[in-house]
């Protein structure tokens, strides 16, 4: 394995050790790891919060892959059950991942790209808002899923202010559910 991907690897493996808490992570421990010497992540990646920017959206494109296992889990559900499954599964996965999914979020709002997490969910999501209103034309449904994206982006990223504003608190699974299920009611128009 060369220097690089040492790096990436023993950091994703420091990400998923220390969880919400990445302001822990030096390039000390990231290179000592690594078994690299200390101005390689700078040589490699610009900064240290480049790297760890790279690394979440390494772990999040992972999740991302299992949208794909999960549908096909799922596929005898309903396609607004289905919906309704990876939408709460992406919630949960956002509030329980906070910092990380804080980060490849904001990555993707900052920089976005042709193929970046946001997209792929985006793209895991369309057949499924498809197969919901079958009615719909193409334009409709990109226009909704896009919505619907956003609006769960929004969701986990302000939650504090949403709750406050709605009077619900989103941080509550049971809560977040149901608001999640409300919405997709009112983008789908069902």
């Amino acid at each position: 394995m060369d220097s690089k991907e040492a790096i990436i690897q023993a950091t994703i493996t420091l990400i998923e050790e220390k969880g919400e808490h990445l302001e822990e992570i030096t390039v000390r421990d990231i290179c000592k790891n690594a078994g690299v010497g200390l101005g390689l992540v700078n040589y490699h990646f610009g900064s240290k919060e480049k790297l760890i920017e790279m690394c979440v959206e390494c772990i999040i494109n992972g999740i991302v892959e299992r949208f794909q296992n999960i549908r096909e889990e799922t596929e005898n559900l309903p396609s607004f059950e289905q919906l309704e499954y990876l939408g709460n599964m992406t919630l949960d996965f956002l509030f329980e991942h906070f910092v990380v999914s804080k980060i490849s979020v904001l990555t993707d709002m900052r920089t976005p790209k042709s193929n970046d997490n946001t997209h792929r969910t985006y793209a895991a999501y369309l057949p499924l808002v498809a197969a919901c209103r079958p009615d719909w034309d193409k334009p409709t449904v990109k226009r909704k899923t896009f919505c619907l994206i956003t609006i769960m982006q929004q969701i986990f990223l302000r939650y504090e202010t949403i709750s406050k504003m709605l009077d619900i608190d989103l941080s509550q699974k049971d809560n977040r559910r149901k608001f999640h299920t409300q919405i997709l009611h009112d983008i789908l128009e069902v």
